[in-house]
């Protein structure tokens, strides 16, 4: 259904995008956030402007809501709606990102999504993520770290989904345990699926308290991995 809804509304998001991300510059910069909604909720609030204020450092964020990890619409995919497309190419210090959820929920509804989790990362660690994640350590030099997403309330629109984010975020954490340079963070660590105030109002994405919460979170964790980036 993601698929069929974006077309239409395609003509409005455009002028939206460039709001919503930062222009990158060309030759990279310090942190780059790739990655959905839920990196992208909460505007001049969201999480990488949280791990900007708190590091006081550099962060330019693309990502974009609606985005998949790997989205086959050419078009849509050209404007952000892929994760992987989102990247602006140049040499960064640290990439963040997340990602899976759009996939499933638009590719297999979020119900038999065995296929799906594969082709993104599978238990041979094999897939998407990793390609791409080797792609950005090749190209980049930077240290990698990858977002997981949180828990929810019981009450979203992705509930269905979770088992299999469970299991894509487990390979993942393997991946990295495995692999120099690259980091897996929960945010499941940090939001409380009982505390109503840490949810936006559609009880899919974090509230402004939500976003403080994970964005302090992650710039912990850069912070405590990172080498003087001068």
């Amino acid at each position: 259904m993601m698929k069929k809804l974006i077309f239409p509304i395609l003509g409005v998001v455009l002028t939206a995008l460039a709001a919503c991300t930062d222009v990158a510059p060309s030759r990279g910069g310090d942190i780059l956030v790739l990655g959905d909604s839920v990196m992208a909720w909460n505007g001049t609030a969201a999480i990488p402007d949280v791990i900007g204020s708190t590091l006081d450092r550099q962060v330019i964020s693309k990502a974009v809501p609606g985005a998949q990890f790997d989205n086959d619409a050419a078009l849509a995919g050209a404007v952000g709606f892929d994760i992987q497309r989102q990247f602006p190419g140049g040499r960064w210090n640290w990439i963040v990102l997340n990602g899976g959820a759009n996939d499933f929920s638009a590719d297999c509804g979020c119900g038999a999504c065995g296929a799906s989790l594969n082709a993104l990362i599978g238990t041979d660690g094999t897939g998407a993520v990793p390609s791409f994640i080797a792609r950005l350590q090749a190209t980049t030099g930077a240290q990698v770290l990858w977002m997981g997403y949180y828990k929810g309330n019981g009450k979203g629109s992705f509930e269905g989904c979770r088992d299999d984010l469970v299991e894509m975020e487990r390979r993942i954490a393997r991946l990295a345990a495995g692999r120099e340079g690259v980091h897996f963070v929960d945010a499941e660590d940090v939001i409380d699926p009982d505390d109503a105030t840490q949810f936006a109002p559609d009880n899919n994405h974090p509230s402004v308290k939500g976003s403080a919460l994970i964005g302090a979170y992650l710039a912990q964790a850069i912070q405590s991995r990172s080498q003087d980036p001068s």
